[in-house]
């Protein structure tokens, strides 16, 4: 296994003890994981593009391994009241729309998957700021609540409108290969 694999498994690794630390109010903690996982995905992408360590495992673990941190912190966050319920039902459902889609388009479109929009890019970015600003105000015992607010309703937006840029983007894809079929 390549060292960024190596590296993005054990990111996917830490997702159980982020959440752990997080229920068990070790807010420090839990921030310090998060920012080290930030760092190790910068670092492991650079591994990766830098040295030709790019493996088809890598395209689907890198991904995953981001996926599953920022859902199991928003589910969490969520359950103990740091974010909006409606907030962590709408990320979580655009993200299995995602999954689901690129599922079913693999098996029913030979392997045919989306392009990654710029909006999505954003998204995940503004998601990453949100749970670095609540994390890190609790555990730094710093108020975010105004920053945190504006956050939420970036995410909230920049997620409905990647998730339907995504269906858009499908429906074309699978019209024109019905149209030449």
């Amino acid at each position: 296994m390549s060292p960024p694999n190596v590296i993005s498994l054990g990111r996917l690794l830490s997702v159980p003890l982020t959440v752990w630390v997080i229920l068990q109010g070790y807010f420090v903690v839990a921030f310090g994981i998060f920012v080290a996982a930030g760092v190790s995905d910068a670092v492991d992408g650079f591994l990766a593009k830098r040295f030709g360590m790019e493996t088809e495992l890598g395209r689907y673990l890198d991904p995953l391994a981001d996926k599953a941190l920022l859902v199991a912190v928003f589910i969490t966050l969520g359950q103990m009241g740091y974010l909006p319920v409606w907030l962590v039902i709408l990320v979580v459902s655009r993200d299995v729309l995602i999954i689901g889609g690129v599922l079913l388009t693999y098996i029913f479109f030979d392997g045919m998957r989306p392009r990654p929009v710029l909006i999505s890019k954003i998204n995940t970015a503004a998601q990453i700021v949100l749970a670095a600003v609540v994390l890190g105000g609790i555990a730094l015992e710093v108020g975010v609540a105004p920053l945190t607010k504006v956050l939420v309703y970036s995410v909230g937006a920049t997620t409905v409108v990647s998730g339907a840029l995504y269906l858009v983007q499908w429906a074309r894809q699978i019209s024109s290969l019905e149209d030449g079929a």
